[in-house]
């Protein structure tokens, strides 16, 4: 049987850009979810996303395994962005729709490689 822990490496490894929230994209049921959905979704609309709400197991392990205790957390190629304030913060200093371009243009390569 998959560990929780193994799932979220497993969530993370095969998704670029993913998004644990609280809710989902449509109708997040936080206002920094609803946030960092819109401040990610001004830079694309391909990510992927788990609600932590109606999955309690990753809700409780992933603060430990990030060593992040709040939701939302963005995780661009592997790696923890960061919450609401430094995803915004990273998008008004124009940081983040390179970062996410890039991620964007080297996944869409390797998928049209494979």
């Amino acid at each position: 049987m998959t560990t929780t822990i193994e799932k979220i490496k497993q969530q993370i490894a095969d998704n670029p850009i993913i998004l644990y929230m609280k809710g989902s994209p449509k109708l997040p049921s936080c206002g920094f979810s609803a946030y960092v959905v819109q401040t990610l979704s001004a830079c694309t609309e391909d990510f992927f996303y788990v609600d932590v709400l109606i999955n309690p197991d990753i809700r409780a392990e992933l603060p430990k395994f990030a060593s992040w205790p709040t939701f939302p957390q963005l995780w661009v190629d592997g790696e923890l962005i960061g919450g609401c304030d430094i995803v915004v913060e990273m998008y008004q200093r124009g940081e983040l729709q390179p970062l996410i371009q890039e991620i964007l243009v080297k996944y869409d390569s390797q998928s049209s490689n494979a």
